[in-house]
């Protein structure tokens, strides 16, 4: 099983867009080397703008090409990128400009780069948007697919990616439908539902529950999340568990939360994640043990809970 950053099939897939389609254009806040948008920049330095640590600047500037009939990605870390809020609210999210924003670097995966860099909010900031369509991919095959999507939806995109290695989950990018998960193992009572760097953690957990028979869910959707399956779930099940690598306000675990009461779901529901707090620097997968998200701790925890 191979092994690929987010963030780096994201370098490789707009880059290979961009021989498609000569109306994408890439910019970044000085951190290309970081985010792998200096990919594209390689191939195509003309349409490749490197606007400094002046991230409100460049937002302004994507939507203000996306006007102009251009396909911008606006890079930076996750954590930079949405804390220009107010930029994007006004010039991305308000005017409807078709701007592709790309946060890399999320969650603890980052490790050692520490707190200050981890985007643990990003979601939550970005699902409240209107119109803001928000993906958080698993893999090489569900970024690629999500990249492809951005370039060819109207309208605006988060797009989640990691720092860390992810393992291959997807044997194809057909299986990646935005607003739609993917059930990678179906079960019977308990259910596991992850989103970008935690599906590989859930699905590894799944096989220290196979007593237990859980379904594991891969939701690299999270706005607009998919009500359809959730609402299967609700019916199929009396336990269905969150993880994901963010705060457990406002991401993967409320917009679960906000359908399964929708739903009149009758079971219980267990989220995991960071704990309203902040992130601090240690190695990856530490920092999962940690913050109680790593396939250990997600097993230990459910049949704790159950």
């Amino acid at each position: 099983m191979g092994a690929k950053a987010t963030r780096d099939s994201f370098g490789e897939a707009v880059r290979d867009l961009g021989k498609e389609n000569p109306a994408i254009v890439v910019l970044d806040a000085d951190l290309s080397v970081s985010t792998k948008s200096v990919t594209f920049a390689k191939s195509f330095p003309d349409r490749f703008f490197q606007m400094g640590i002046a991230e409100a600047n460049m937002i302004g500037t994507a939507a203000g090409m996306a006007f102009s009939g251009l396909i911008p990605f606006c890079c930076s870390f996750g954590c930079f990128l949405t804390g220009k809020y107010e930029t994007i609210r006004v010039s991305v999210g308000y005017s409807k400009a078709n701007v592709k924003l790309v946060g890399t670097h999320a969650g603890l995966g980052i490790g050692e780069d520490g707190y200050t860099q981890m985007g643990l909010e990003d979601m939550n900031l970005m699902r409240g948007l209107p119109g803001m369509t928000v993906i958080n991919p698993s893999d090489d095959k569900t970024t690629r697919a999500a990249v492809r999507f951005a370039v060819e939806h109207q309208g605006p995109v988060y797009l989640r990616l990691t720092r860390q290695k992810l393992p291959d989950l997807h044997a194809s990018e057909s299986v990646f439908k935005v607003g739609k998960g993917i059930v990678l193992k179906k079960g019977a009572k308990l259910a596991l539902i992850g989103t970008g760097g935690t599906v590989a953690e859930a699905l590894q957990a799944s096989e220290n529950l196979a007593d237990r028979n859980p379904w594991v869910i891969d939701i690299h959707t999270v706005k607009p999340i998919d009500k359809d399956l959730l609402k299967t779930l609700a019916h199929e099940c009396t336990h269905i568990v969150t993880v994901e690598d963010h705060n457990i306000i406002g991401g993967l675990g409320s917009a679960v939360a906000e359908v399964l009461s929708e739903t009149g779901f009758q079971g219980k529901l267990l989220r995991l994640g960071v704990q309203d707090t902040y992130g601090e620097s240690g190695l990856p997968d530490e920092l999962f043990e940690k913050y109680g998200f790593s396939a250990h701790q997600i097993a230990q925890k459910v049949n704790d809970w159950c």
